[in-house]
């Protein structure tokens, strides 16, 4: 694994009074993984505010209906979308089994690792500003590992399942989507259950993406080491000043 670390840089305005900082950095995530997050939350923007007016309409547009495909495109737009996220899972599955050992690390749960658990602990009070001695981790803490392998192993899994089940209930018994996922009505009671809980799903996310940039945002700020740049060059960058 290579680790960078940075030289002092002579500027010819350096005062003494400028506190010099030493920075580390290590290559973590890959381009292609890199991509899937940008594509992966842009699609899930894009899911959650066609899927809210799929739940709850927009009001009817004056004039004739044949004038007007509003709600056909809003639903286009959602399948669309669906089907890239449900494409961008499985090539985020195939890359955690050829990229580096951070690729699986989403995939992989340590059920049976105490100090996995006391890291989960750990983190919640530090994101709840009960401490202030940040703990740096090269690939995600474990409390972020918690969250992403639930709603993205778990939760995103449900959430493309269920979605191309209702698809195939409106393309017909005889649709390959039916085909594939039809046995989704067999579990739930009837098809407003499955309705319901997609839709629930959705908030699970909203309200998981407002807790991921608020953790960002508190970790680029607080523990000194990069967070929102390392999902852009791939490196993760530690941060000490030289008279801490």
């Amino acid at each position: 694994m290579p680790i960078h670390t940075a030289s002092t840089v002579h500027a010819d305005d350096a005062s003494a009074d400028d506190t010099p900082v030493v920075r580390t950095s290590i290559y973590v995530y890959e381009a292609p993984l890199r991509a899937w997050h940008w594509i992966n939350a842009l699609a899930l923007a894009v899911l959650a505010v066609t899927g809210y007016f799929i739940g709850s309409p927009p009001p009817s547009v004056p004039g004739e209906a044949s004038d007007s495909f509003l709600f056909g495109y809003i639903r286009f737009i959602h399948f669309t979308t669906g089907y890239v996220l449900a494409i961008g899972w499985l090539v985020r599955i195939y890359w955690a089994f050829v990229g580096n050992h951070h690729a699986h690390q989403l995939f992989v749960f340590p059920f049976w690792r105490r100090d996995y658990w006391n890291g989960v602990i750990w983190e919640a009070s530090w994101y709840a500003f009960m401490r202030r001695d940040p703990k740096k981790y090269v690939g995600h803490n474990p409390l972020a590992h918690f969250m992403m392998f639930w709603l993205f192993m778990f939760g995103m899994f449900f959430m493309i399942i269920t979605g191309f089940a209702m698809y195939g209930e409106a393309a017909g018994i005889d649709s390959w989507q039916y085909a594939l996922f039809g046995w989704v009505f067999d579990i739930f009671p009837n098809s407003q259950t499955v309705h319901t809980w997609h839709h629930l799903g959705m908030w699970g996310f909203v309200i998981y993406s407002i807790l991921h940039v608020y953790a960002v945002v508190h970790d680029d700020i607080l523990s000194r080491q990069s967070m929102i740049s390392t999902m852009i060059s791939g490196e993760r960058m530690f941060k000490d000043n030289r008279d801490d």
